[in-house]
């Protein structure tokens, strides 16, 4: 039979080695958590996709008290640009939308109607800023019908 000191040394180290274990496993468990939710956060960074996709607010006019309020929704099928200009009511379907990544130029074309169903085509020509950052702007010339203006935009 061990001796009493013996048994006390015996359990101290038992209860040492328990708590190492423990302290381990905890900061295992710390370590792995950490890194989890690193990860969830540079792969929610990462889900914008096409640099043009999401909703779109600004405004267009020919001169600083000639302003019309615009939105504009772009979306990426695989294939092309897709979108919308003022969805709504008077809605007018992008024909053919293109990004150059060599100048971040964009060109975008689409036909609605004015008050009495005649067709008015829309040309926009703009370039695409501050590329790296969630509210990215599109700045550049707006034609609707004869008339043409600038225009600003930024990704909301």
């Amino acid at each position: 039979m061990a001796a009493p000191s013996d048994r006390h040394a015996t359990i101290a180290v038992q209860m040492a080695s328990s708590n190492v274990c423990i302290s381990t496993r905890s900061s295992l468990i710390r370590i792995v958590g950490f890194f989890g939710i690193l990860s969830l956060a540079v792969a929610t960074s990462a889900q914008y996709g096409h640099p043009l996709k999401g909703s779109w607010s600004g405004d267009w006019g020919t001169g600083e008290d000639r302003r019309t309020r615009l939105l504009l929704v772009f979306d990426w099928d695989g294939t092309q640009i897709i979108g919308t200009l003022n969805p709504g009511p008077s809605a007018v379907p992008i024909a053919t939308a293109s990004l150059d990544p060599s100048s971040w130029t964009v060109q975008i074309e689409a036909e609605g109607q004015d008050d009495s169903g005649a067709p008015v085509p829309y040309v926009i020509i703009g370039e695409l800023q501050n590329i790296g950052s969630s509210h990215r702007v599109i700045t550049g010339s707006w034609t609707q019908g004869t008339v043409t203006g600038d225009f600003t935009i930024t990704r909301n």
